[in-house]
């Protein structure tokens, strides 16, 4: 084994930029904070979203010298990252493409030409013959810094597609429409949509677009042919607090205006058999109730929602003349700790994915008589899809399945017959073979005695004694499952001795609603210490040792790394934090952001309640840095991310250089042409995982391997 060098080497060499401190004293409930580096924030950061050449220089000065140290420090890796996007690139299929989706008279798909970074959608004639180039990502993308194609969708008819684009990172989208027929681009364009639309017939779109806040606020109509400048207001929210989005049911007949934030629902829907009629409130919002309808045909709605106490959710029907909630009977009862994630209505049977015991399933229902069956599998720990159709008369559902070891496969299952067809299995053209590889579901004791899963992968021949390094992978929040799927990216740390592992704490739902409920607004804590007791298990138990474990978490989770950062530094040889969440308190007391009212549920309103201001201030990472030791830190962030502003990990890097005992590498990077989710291109994308990954080698110690 490879003795680990001493990570300040090269990072001592060369002096890091230091932000000057320009204090500014803050005040909220009889409260003062000093800000020494809010000065990082651009006034103008709406339009940098839309067009970064605007930062002002001053700020842009001090990006640009982190990002020369970032390179002077890890340039000396460059050749350990380039051989990891090649090995990382060779297990890509680069001519990959979907399993083609029938809809009338066509099969749709996705594909890759070699080379390509981004997809071609084509068509072909349902039952055989030449495809159909209709959109090429990659001449789209010509020119650009960063190219995004955000969604594509065909026209009721066939006859057009409509497709979104970001060209910035913001997540500012802009819709256009293809002639199918001729190939050209009509002169209908429409600017400052949050991405969400659809066709609501031949000739007219519904689409969400953004507030003067970037918010997804308000639904209009566009008819193909007329000025953008006239299109009709369907719907607009007046809540700040609440985002909205169209959707279609499987049946197609009504399209559905969703209206959410983290912990209530409202639909609206729109019967495209009678348009005239305007859009019907289903149930009016009501706090902490979720609802999601869908319709597969008949007089009825089928209905996922937690009306009723039903915490783990169940599934109700409503009548589609009268759908308000004193209508909604149960079909499918709640059953606590069997966690209902979606449901899907066709024609002849609903099906639902649940988790029970952390594992997911997909479950089958005949409506005709309510028999039922479950399709599951046997490994440890996996990860289950439903796959989306268009279709709603069919018996066909298409499902996906993948485990750590085992690549990804896409399923056609008979809901009758019970047959399943393997139609793809993802294809590793540099070679996988699963013998070679171990996964296991371990369980950690948090400091209340809940138990926290921990999936793992490692080669088989991996020492189990402590000598192992670990990526400890972590999130925590929104109820969001972090699924134990097969990674490829995964396997260039484990082919190098690492143990893969991803800590399932509380803020996600792996086990269930409460799971969530416990890792949110009073009880966030439980995310970190979660978090930690799965570091202390793994150590423990011989997988790893303290300080060997790398942590990586994004976004929220990259506030989950700042958070464990602070409270158990030596428990980690490095943190990789990812456009982390990680300016807590400053962001949830700014309304004008795009994401601070709709995340009130979520941590707290520090605004109008001084336990949440209190409770947040306490575990803000920012507000916390503390005169310690740290591990090596590698800080990533996107200058046009409207999720994670750029200045929040800028200033928590200013301010943890300023205060900091250790000489451990702070390697701080923003990617000045991309926002949220990194470069917009598949192989693009594999630069970013390559620098990550060659960082956590380098201080690992495994670097020469």
């Amino acid at each position: 084994m490879t003795e680990r060098p001493d990570p300040t080497a090269s990072a001592t060499a060369v002096r890091p930029p230091r932000a000057e401190p320009r204090p500014v004293t803050l005040e909220q409930h009889g409260d003062s904070r000093v800000d020494d580096y809010a000065w990082l924030r651009s006034a103008e950061w709406r339009a940098v979203m839309r067009d970064p050449s605007v930062l002002e220089p001053e700020i842009r000065s001090y990006l640009e010298a982190e990002n020369a140290y970032a390179a002077a420090v890890l340039g000396p890796l460059d050749g350990l990252k380039a051989a990891l996007v090649a090995e990382l690139r060779g297990r890509i299929r680069e001519d990959d493409s979907s399993v083609p989706a029938p809809d009338g008279l066509y099969s749709y798909a996705t594909r890759y030409r070699l080379g390509g970074e981004h997809p071609l959608i084509v068509r072909t004639p349902r039952d055989g013959g030449v495809e159909e180039v209709l959109l090429d990502g990659d001449a789209l993308s010509q020119g650009k810094a960063y190219f995004r194609l955000a969604g594509a969708d065909h026209a009721p008819d066939h006859a057009r597609l409509a497709y979104a684009v970001d060209e910035t990172g913001g997540e500012v989208f802009r819709i256009h429409v293809r002639d199918l027929a001729t190939g050209a681009e009509l002169a209908d364009i429409i600017d400052e949509t949050a991405g969400s639309f659809l066709w609501e017939t031949p000739t007219s779109l519904l689409y969400v677009r953004l507030d003067a806040e970037h918010r997804p606020a308000s639904v209009h109509r566009h008819r193909l042919g007329t000025p953008v400048e006239s299109d009709e207001l369907v719907y607009r929210e007046a809540d700040p607090g609440f985002f909205v989005s169209v959707g279609q049911t499987q049946s197609r007949r009504f399209v559905t205006v969703d209206v959410h934030d983290h912990e209530t629902s409202e639909t609206l829907i729109l019967d495209t058999e009678a348009p005239n009629a305007g859009l019907v409130l289903v149930a009016p919002r009501k706090t902490g109730e979720i609802y999601s309808l869908d319709h597969g045909g008949g007089d009825r709605f089928v209905i996922l929602t937690n009306a009723d106490d039903a915490e783990d959710f169940k599934i109700v029907t409503a009548p589609v003349a009268s759908p308000g909630r004193e209508t909604w009977t149960d079909l499918v009862p709640h059953v606590r700790g069997r966690l209902i994630l979606s449901h899907t209505t066709y024609a002849g049977h609903l099906t639902r994915l649940e988790r029970e015991n952390g594992l997911p399933r997909i479950v089958i229902r005949r409506l005709e008589d309510g028999a039922e069956h479950a399709i599951a599998f046997d490994e440890e720990a996996y990860s289950l899809g439903m796959v989306d159709g268009y279709e709603c008369d069919t018996r066909t559902l298409r499902f996906s399945y993948s485990s750590m070891t085992t690549p990804a496969r896409v399923y056609d299952y008979d809901m009758e017959t019970r047959e399943r067809v393997l139609r793809k299995e993802q294809e590793v053209p540099s070679g996988h073979d699963p013998a070679l590889y171990v996964t296991r579901r371990l369980y950690a004791t948090a400091p209340d005695g809940e138990t926290v899963p921990i999936s793992v992968l490692h080669h088989r021949d991996t020492p189990l004694d402590g000598s192992a390094p670990c990526l400890l992978y972590g999130y925590g929040a929104y109820g969001i499952a972090i699924p134990a799927s097969f990674s490829t990216n995964a396997l260039s740390l484990v082919d190098r001795g690492f143990v893969y592992a991803i800590a399932h704490i509380r803020g996600g739902k792996d086990k269930g609603f409460h799971w969530y409920a416990d890792g949110r607004r009073e009880r966030k804590v439980n995310t970190f210490t979660d978090f930690i007791a799965a570091g202390e298990h793994l150590a423990r138990t011989g997988f790893t040792a303290r300080g060997r474990i790398v942590a990586q978490g994004g976004s929220a989770g990259g506030m989950l790394m700042g958070a464990v950062a602070n409270m158990a530094p030596d428990l980690f040889a490095a943190i990789v934090a990812e456009v982390p969440f990680v300016d807590v308190l400053n962001t949830m007391l700014d309304e004008t952001l795009p994401l601070t009212p709709p995340e009130w549920p979520e941590w707290g309103n520090p605004i109008a309640d001084v336990e949440a201001y209190r409770r947040i201030k306490a575990y803000s990472p920012y507000d916390n840095v503390a005169a310690q030791n740290y591990p090596a830190m590698l800080v990533l962030a996107g200058l046009t991310d409207p999720r994670v502003t750029y200045w929040e990990p800028a200033k928590w890097v200013a301010r943890l250089r300023a205060t900091k005992t250790d000489t451990n590498p702070l390697v701080f990077r923003t990617n000045m042409d991309a926002g949220h989710g990194g470069a917009g291109g598949r192989f693009e994308r594999l630069d970013e995982i390559a620098f990550v990954q060659s960082f956590a080698l380098w201080i690992a110690g495994r670097a020469g391997l």
